[in-house]
């Protein structure tokens, strides 16, 4: 039986529906390698699952989105101005990294986001953030709209329920999540790692990236 117009026109999408994919398998493959190459830490599980939209109050106290934020490769860390040690010692490093980024050519955002919102108002924020680096983006919100984010980035947190002083500290995972636009999470960083390899791995990660544009 001769095939109608309405049958050639459905093959032809479909041939060119099969083509898209394959190219897309390819070009996912051929980045997925790249990225490979990079080495670094593992996370169980697809890496697609680390992250997602959100919206959060800057340090200006100016409403924004993830993709306000994201907009460059971005060091992501979920921490607390008040925290005594390992906050200040890991951003101090992820700074430094954005630093020997930049000398290299590479224009990266450290983002800081409070689990404290009770203690780390916009203005709070904004002074921590400056001292820290020039750079430094710092994110709070709703109780419920951090638990939200932390969920997305399967990090966790607990803030004490009843705090019988303003000197409560706060459990929380430390550890640095590497975003990249049009690909989203990439890799992260635990405390132990040296800005020197922070930056090394970031800059391999963004050009890997490259492959997808």
């Amino acid at each position: 039986m001769a095939l109608s117009t309405a049958h050639y026109a459905i093959a032809g999408t479909a041939a060119v529906v099969i083509g898209l994919v394959a190219t897309y398998s390819l070009t996912r493959k051929s980045a997925l390698d790249a990225f490979a190459a990079c080495g670094g830490n593992q996370i169980a599980g697809p890496a697609s699952a680390i992250g997602g939209a959100f919206t959060l109050t800057d340090m200006n106290g100016k409403r924004v989105s993830d993709k306000d934020v994201l907009k460059k490769p971005s060091l992501v860390y979920f921490g607390y101005t008040s925290c005594p040690d390992v906050c200040p010692t890991d951003m101090g490093r992820n700074a430094q990294a954005v630093d020997i980024l930049e000398e290299e050519g590479y224009d990266v955002t450290p983002v800081f986001i409070s689990v404290d919102p009770a203690r780390d108002t916009p203005a709070v924020l904004k002074e921590w953030t400056g001292f820290m680096h020039p750079k430094m983006i710092g994110l709070t919100g709703t109780p419920a709209e951090l638990s939200a984010v932390a969920k997305e980035y399967k990090t966790f947190y607990q803030v004490p329920d009843a705090p019988t002083d303003q000197n409560y500290e706060v459990q929380h995972m430390t550890l640095t999540y590497l975003m990249l636009p049009g690909v989203g999470f990439a890799n992260f960083f635990n405390s132990e790692d040296s800005a020197d390899l922070v930056a090394e791995r970031t800059a391999c990660y963004a050009e890997a990236a490259k492959d997808l544009r």
